[in-house]
């Protein structure tokens, strides 16, 4: 695997051959969309995604906010998740829908940029949400098997690991849209229903040099070092139980850490495939139809799977629920 193959799939393992000098200044660019033609199913599955999306997700963020038995750490972080899922569905979604229906798919250079900019702090930021959600499971696990850790005690220290990844993420994405912004573009037609990176570098009149290498440093460190974190910590949870050999123990562990994982596994799958799969003469449509998965339907399941499987949130749920048919219930 190079990072050529990354940038330049479907057996196009070079940049485009046209001279550098035949670029002409791109003021905007046309988003070819998950199809050319106008096709109402994929409005429908736009519309449904994206509303089911700001539903749970508020939802969810709701409950947490005002349900005073939901003031835990994990709340704490899984109020910000929420926020951050909404997001992630928001900066390309309402504009997939907008150019589905209207067939005006055109974007400003400028709005491309602030696109990439969000797209990449946001998704980023999810990772590093979903690697400090790891330190509850990994609290909830050595609690219940006899080894309490405090690193997530308050909700001070909560603030802090959520401010240290802003941080990172967002000079992060400011480098990438620096560096997306000064390459010279050969066309402005691109594969996709969102400016992302990987279609922009198509674009270019000449290999991209410097962003490779900084993909294969920088990028890599940034991007895959939280799920490198989640993978060692859950073997460290996996040697924990066993030691045990209690079947209890596994049980609570399973219990305490399912739901995080089948959310680290939509989320992480999805965003790897695209970059592992052999080349094929349809990636370019496989690849529009992966990071759907990972920027609008894996945020749209993540409330789902935490509701469905928290008994404190599905509580909390059904005190609203009470609450608002007794209000209804009273006399005026």
């Amino acid at each position: 695997l190079t990072v050529n193959s990354l940038l330049f799939p479907s057996g196009a393992a070079s940049a485009p051959t046209m001279d550098e000098g035949n670029w002409t200044s791109v003021s905007e660019f046309v988003l070819l969309g998950l199809s050319k033609e106008q096709d109402l199913l994929i409005v429908v599955v736009l519309l449904v995604t994206y509303l089911v999306n700001l539903a749970g997700n508020s939802l969810l963020l709701g409950l947490v906010v005002t349900d005073p038995q939901l003031c835990s750490p994990m709340y704490f972080l899984l109020s910000h998740l929420a926020v951050v899922d909404m997001s992630f569905a928001s900066i390309s979604l309402p504009q997939a829908l907008v150019h589905a229906l209207t067939q005006h798919r055109a974007i400003s250079f400028t709005s491309c940029m602030a696109q990439l900019f969000m797209y990449f702090s946001v998704g980023n930021m999810e990772n590093y949400l979903l690697a400090a959600l790891y330190w509850d499971r990994y609290n909830g696990v050595t609690g219940t098997l006899g080894f309490p850790d405090r690193l997530m005690e308050n909700h001070r220290r909560c603030l802090k690991m959520v401010a240290a990844s802003w941080a990172v993420v967002i000079p992060h994405a400011l480098l990438y849209t620096v560096m997306a912004a000064k390459l010279s573009y050969c066309g402005n037609r691109l594969q996709h229903f969102f400016c992302d990176l990987p279609p922009l570098l198509l674009l270019s009149c000449t290999r991209p040099l410097t962003i490779e290498l900084v993909l294969s440093t920088e990028g890599v460190l940034v991007a895959l070092g939280p799920f490198a974190f989640i993978l060692a910590s859950y073997v460290r949870i996996g040697v924990a139980v066993a030691r045990l050999r209690s079947a209890q123990g596994l049980r609570k562990a399973l219990s305490t850490c399912s739901s995080h994982l089948i959310v680290v596994l939509l989320f992480y799958g999805t965003v790897v495939w695209p970059y592992f799969r052999p080349d094929s003469s349809d990636a370019e449509g496989h690849d529009q139809q992966v990071t759907f998965f990972y920027t609008a339907v894996a945020p749209a399941l993540n409330p789902l799977i935490y509701s469905l499987r928290n008994k404190d949130v599905a509580a909390a749920l059904r005190r609203h629920v009470l609450m608002g048919m007794a209000t209804l219930s009273q006399p005026q």
